[in-house]
């Protein structure tokens, strides 16, 4: 399996085969510190079908694990889709925004400015989105405390775990991102009241635990492979909403977030959040997948990686056949380049003003 995905950018990988590569971009090395497994959910937008512990849903049924009407609105025409595209849209820059609390909280705590705290302790983090049923996204993280000079370095004594989880929580609630101004509503997203903070125990601490770090590295490779066709939408960019829906499977409720963003997409006053774009995304537009420098591996040592080792083995099989060698240091000039202009021609021109003049009409949905 190893020699199947080495060379293969991760795109091109089978799921299984990403799955793989994200366990070890989010297993950690050598841990100063106890981590912490956080989990942070977003608002209600109105309530939907789900299966509460030990009882019904509210729509008086009990539904099972694959019912597909679970996550969706029990009343669709009182589900505040606007909210839920908007929150979407905005998750990405909310958790930035929890990240420089959780410096500040932590620097508060230890009685340093942020200066002085960068220089005493590093914040390393792996982070997953991962879209609920109901079309919403949410966030699952390890948090790790460090030296300054990352996770080889041992942090200091103060930088305990309790300190740590309380300083989560308080970033959480003090987090907020202000929204746009629509029909007179001043919109902020903040995270909703679920919050799971758990520390992570592994070989390096005393005492034992069943959240050991392989499972957490597992747990975060299966959501960071999950996409938003989870939700039950599209896994491709909408061109024309109208056409592009028909006979798609898409559910009704991913069918309505998706106009929703088409629409809100148009207003001026939302252009810098592409919705038009990532309407197949349910107007989420950041990454699935992130983490600090610090925290593990980095994907450009995983590639180089990947390279040394098809180099190897591309050597290795060569010596098999009784091929020549090259020389490492040799360099092999396969083409070459030279400047064609810049911009487009007249003709390219005309075809791009005549397609994008097409685009607005046909994506006109109001009209249909």
């Amino acid at each position: 399996m190893r020699r199947l995905c080495r060379g293969l950018p991760e795109r091109h990988l089978p799921p299984r085969h990403r799955r793989t590569e994200r366990r070890q971009r989010h297993r950690p090395g050598r841990r100063p510190t106890p981590p912490r497994l956080r989990h942070l959910h977003r608002p209600s937008f109105g309530p939907v079908h789900n299966r509460p512990t030990g009882g019904r849903c509210r729509c008086g049924r009990t539904h099972p694990d694959d019912d597909p009407a679970l996550g969706t609105p029990l009343d669709p025409d009182r589900y505040d889709y606007r909210a839920a595209v908007l929150w979407n849209a905005h998750a990405g820059a909310l958790w930035a925004r929890f990240t420089t609390y959780l410096r500040q909280q932590l620097a508060s705590r230890a009685g340093l400015t942020r200066s002085a705290l960068r220089d005493c302790l590093k914040v390393s983090y792996a982070k997953v989105a991962e879209y609920q049923r109901r079309g919403a996204v949410h966030f699952h993280a390890v948090i790790r405390l460090d030296g300054p000079d990352g996770a080889e370095d041992t942090p200091p004594a103060w930088a305990t775990t309790e300190l740590l989880t309380d300083a989560i929580r308080t970033a959480t609630h003090l987090a907020e991102t202000p929204g746009p101004v629509l029909d007179g509503h001043a919109y902020a997203f903040r995270f909703g009241a679920q919050l799971d903070v758990r520390p992570i125990r592994s070989a390096d601490f005393a005492g034992t635990s069943e959240l050991s770090s392989r499972a957490v590295a597992a747990y975060i490779a299966k959501y960071a492979t999950k996409g938003a066709e989870t939700a039950g939408t599209l896994d491709r960019p909408i061109r024309n909403p109208i056409t592009d829906l028909i006979g798609s499977g898409v559910t009704d409720h991913a069918r309505r977030m998706i106009l929703t963003c088409w629409h809100l997409g148009a207003l001026p006053e939302l252009e810098d959040l592409r919705l038009r774009k990532w309407a197949h995304m349910l107007g989420f537009r950041g990454h699935f997948s992130t983490k600090s420098r610090a925290y593990s591996v980095t994907l450009g040592a995983l590639r180089q990686e990947r390279a040394d080792h098809n180099e190897a083995l591309t050597r290795e099989r060569a010596a098999e056949a009784g091929h020549p060698l090259p020389d490492p240091d040799t360099v092999l000039v396969l083409s070459h380049w030279r400047f064609a202009g810049i911009g487009l021609t007249d003709a390219e021109a005309l075809f791009a003003s005549s397609r994008s003049a097409s685009h607005d009409v046909e994506g006109d949905t109001d009209r249909a």
